[in-house]
């Protein structure tokens, strides 16, 4: 292969790293992500020499096609949830450190290619689900990669100034139902204090610290036993939650990143059977998210 060609396919599989980090957001799925890129990546090659010679911006064009698949699936979820059986949550991803990451595990895994901030938190992944497919590819698109309302209306199949108005749309429903940033140091504090009074068996403790209001919502996928509806309540969810470690055996609970935030690992005997992401919001806990589907613990079983 000539030297520039070679180059230039290096610099396309470069943009990996773009593609899964926009899947990723979009769908909520690792897997999903992976299989966009993927497609993405198949319609470029399947493409003439001559028709991706004329493509003047490689990445642009990536991003719209990967945009178009996400839309696309996005548009069929409702579907596939409705089939799904129990609450369905974003797939929760550990930070690749030493602790969390085998060393035998491929340096290309595609989890490596997740950047982990603020715009894959588990508080704005749940709310984003609550967005039509449009919004949420709008959103997307231009709060978190800065791309122009013009090239987002080819996408979504509108106007640029009917996109504006649902990226607005979405900004404005995400600011009414997520909570407040919590500032760092008070997040982590309240999850150790959580952590804490599950390990005591602290009815009290538990249900001081969580919002009146607080919600628990597990996912099990129908692969393993969890509440098929939300608890709602401080104190049902205190009691939900300590019933299931009252029964559960030789398990154990440790802190660790989960999206970019402190959060709960549940292990049994090696390995994780269950993430818990917390919401906080004005000193307390407001969300206790479970995802216990085997399927979405796959990079923490590595």
């Amino acid at each position: 292969m000539p030297e520039h060609r070679s180059e230039a396919l290096g610099e396309l599989l470069d943009e990996r790293d773009h593609l899964i980090n926009l899947a990723f957001r979009m769908l909520g799925s690792r897997n999903d992500a992976e299989d966009v890129v993927q497609q993405t990546y198949v319609r470029w090659f399947q493409l003439s020499d001559v028709d991706r010679a004329a493509i003047e911006r490689p990445r642009a064009w990536l991003t719209t096609v990967a945009s178009r698949i996400c839309l696309n699936i996005l548009d069929s979820a409702r579907v596939r949830r409705e089939r799904y059986v129990g609450e369905w949550l974003p797939e929760p991803l550990p930070s690749m450190t030493t602790d969390a990451a085998s060393a035998s595990a491929p340096a290309v895994d595609p989890l490596d290619r997740i950047t982990l901030d603020d715009s894959v938190s588990m508080a704005l992944l749940v709310v984003l689900e609550s967005l039509t497919p449009a919004e949420r590819v709008a959103f997307v698109l231009h709060e978190v990669f800065g791309v122009p309302f013009a090239e987002i209306a080819e996408i979504v199949g509108r106007s640029p100034e009917a996109t504006r108005q649902l990226a607005s749309s979405a900004r404005r429903h995400i600011r009414d139902l997520r909570s407040r940033p919590t500032d760092a140091s008070e997040h982590a504090r309240l999850v150790t204090a959580f952590r804490l009074a599950c390990e005591s068996g602290d009815l009290d403790t538990l249900v001081g610290i969580l919002d009146p209001e607080a919600t628990s919502v597990s996912d099990g996928g129908g692969k393993v036993r969890a509440a098929l509806r939300p608890v709602v309540g401080a104190d049902n969810v205190a009691r939900f939650i300590l019933g299931i470690l009252q029964k559960a055996t030789d398990i154990t609970v440790e802190e660790h990143e989960v999206n970019g935030e402190p959060g709960l690992v549940v292990g049994r005997g090696g390995d994780v059977v269950g993430i818990v992401a917390l919401g906080t919001d004005a000193g307390r806990i407001r969300d206790v998210w479970i995802v216990m589907n085997p399927d979405k613990l796959e990079a923490w079983n590595r």
